[in-house]
């Protein structure tokens, strides 16, 4: 089998950790193909001023249609809310932290009005400004050890970055807080992979068998939101989905980029209807989109 994936430290990693768990599963050797975004090669926008549909994903899926890979590692988050037809999302492994961490010499508190954040995430720009931090927020790009020497030793005073791709590459030691989900709540999917090849792969059985199903019913959920609404980066929304004990449960909230509160929702049941419960969270938040 050929896996196509991204070329950053982060998908590199991701990958390699999802063919060494499918390599155990099916005996199989896996050869990897390296394939550039049109993403990867844009490093000054800020993604929410541009059409950042496919943004991270068209080439990969390009690859799988025209048979040059068998299959691509994505990080769920990068996913358009609408697939190819001919492809299908057939895995999302077990999820890792979805929460969203502080990076900087200072803590959150710590962090006076004026200080400069920087951060491309409208998301992350109107929940600081929710919670009435009055920063300085300047543009950053670039992979994440890029943007951890950023914020520790340049001008900048922090940043706030994914939990899930620090602990992915080993660079937890970076992080000095993790935000809980109700405080800045993360983008649907986040901390997800996403596992996608074509509906008439024959193979596509053995790689079903790294699905966790808790985990993929989570973020359809959450993506469900975004679907429904017809939107992307270009709106600070945030979504969770999680299992605790026997109740599945889905929370999104809708800000403006001044960060005030358009609507928030949560909405409880059973994970069977997860998606469902997504797509009524969208529904309800269509009137102020």
């Amino acid at each position: 089998m050929i896996v196509g994936t991204r070329g950053s430290q982060l998908a590199l990693a991701q990958t390699k950790q999802v063919c060494r768990d499918l390599s155990k599963l099916t005996g199989e050797a896996i050869e990897t193909e390296i394939i550039k975004t049109k993403g990867d090669k844009i490093t000054t926008s800020q993604l929410y001023n541009m059409d950042s549909k496919g943004l991270f994903t068209k080439e990969l899926d390009i690859a799988l249609l025209e048979e040059e890979v068998d299959f691509t590692v994505h990080s769920f988050k990068d996913l358009p809310s609408e697939l190819d037809e001919d492809l299908e999302i057939v895995a999302v492994p077990k999820r890792e932290s979805p929460n969203e961490v502080l990076i900087s010499n200072k803590t959150w508190e710590e962090l006076g009005p004026g200080s400069k954040l920087g951060t491309s995430s409208l998301r992350r720009e109107a929940f600081c400004n929710l919670h009435e931090k009055d920063f300085s927020l300047q543009p950053i790009r670039g992979n994440i050890e890029t943007r951890i020497d950023k914020a520790l030793n340049s001008d900048l005073d922090a940043t706030i970055m994914a939990e899930a791709g620090l602990k992915r590459l080993n660079l937890t030691k970076y992080i000095k807080e993790v935000f809980p989900l109700d405080y800045i709540t993360p983008p649907a999917g986040q901390g997800a992979l996403a596992i996608i090849t074509r509906k008439d792969y024959d193979k596509k059985d053995r790689i079903a068998k790294l699905n966790h199903y808790i985990s993929m019913q989570e973020v359809f959920a959450e993506k469900k939101v975004l679907e429904e609404l017809g939107i992307g980066c270009q709106w600070p929304i945030g979504a969770i989905a999680r299992m605790n004990d026997k109740e599945f449960s889905i929370y999104s909230i809708l800000l403006t980029k001044e960060g005030e509160i358009l609507k928030e929702q949560t909405e409880k049941g059973s994970i069977r209807n997860a998606v469902e419960l997504g797509r009524q969270i969208g529904k309800l938040f269509g009137d102020y989109v």
